[in-house]
């Protein structure tokens, strides 16, 4: 078992918070991400958690269909910042303190990402959720995760995946005898374009030497295991 983490980014997909529903938000799903997350804060681990929107919306896919790269980019903010209202909604419902904050100014529902004070709030022991991903067009959340991760001091990035547990060198949902990883370097997943997260996020990681620990996080205990320094999914760090 390797030591416990300090500090944690963990990484949600819209689609984790869908559960089996696969759109929009299950409210069992929520509770129980919530409550690992509470059980986490409450042993002393710093937590900041980047969420995206593909449960409501694809800026990619509107843009495909003829929509703005720029205009659906900024709806898919907006997703996020719904998803993370819910899930700092759950939380505080649990007796911890959250601070979701947007990297595009919605004073009136979150405050804004200010670097010094989000680093004010983990060390208050709160949760902070960083929504609206970098705050621009074209670049994913996978990119806003790893660039909060960087800029807070995060340990590890941990990257929760929906029904795929770890990095496989095919789809495991399409192909049953996909080989799943344990351990790759940087480079590794980057020269084979596996599916950690997208080229411009995981280079970040790479340059600042942050490792990412890709798992499922619908199996129950996953993330407080994955906090907890246990080998859990695949390692994806220097050599």
């Amino acid at each position: 078992m390797g030591q416990p983490h300090r500090r944690v980014l963990l990484k949600l997909s819209g689609e984790a918070l869908a559960g089996p529903r696969g759109f929009g938000v299950d409210p069992e799903t929520v509770a129980r991400i919530s409550s690992e997350l509470s059980a986490a804060a409450q042993q002393g681990t710093a937590l900041i958690v980047v969420v995206g929107g593909g449960n409501f919306w694809r800026g990619a896919s509107a843009a495909a269909n003829g929509m703005d790269r720029a205009t659906a980019d900024s709806i898919g903010m907006l997703a996020t910042v719904m998803n993370s209202l819910v899930l700092q909604e759950a939380i505080e419902k649990l007796g911890h303190e959250t601070r979701t904050m947007t990297a595009i100014p919605i004073d009136a529902v979150a405050e804004p990402y200010i670097h010094r004070r989000a680093l004010n709030h983990l060390q208050l022991g709160r949760i902070v959720i960083c929504a609206a991903g970098t705050g621009n067009p074209f670049m994913t959340t996978d990119t806003a995760a790893a660039l909060r991760a960087v800029e807070l001091g995060a340990d590890v990035l941990l990257m929760a995946k929906h029904r795929v547990d770890g990095v496989y060198d095919a789809d495991p949902l399409k192909v049953p005898d996909a080989r799943r990883f344990d351990h790759l370097t940087y480079l590794d997943a980057l020269n084979r374009r596996l599916e950690v997260m997208d080229s411009t996020a995981l280079s970040l990681c790479m340059e600042h030497h942050l490792p990412i620990v890709v798992f499922d996080l619908q199996q129950p205990g996953s993330l407080l295991r994955a906090i907890a320094g246990e080998p859990v999914g695949t390692l994806v760090a220097a050599p």
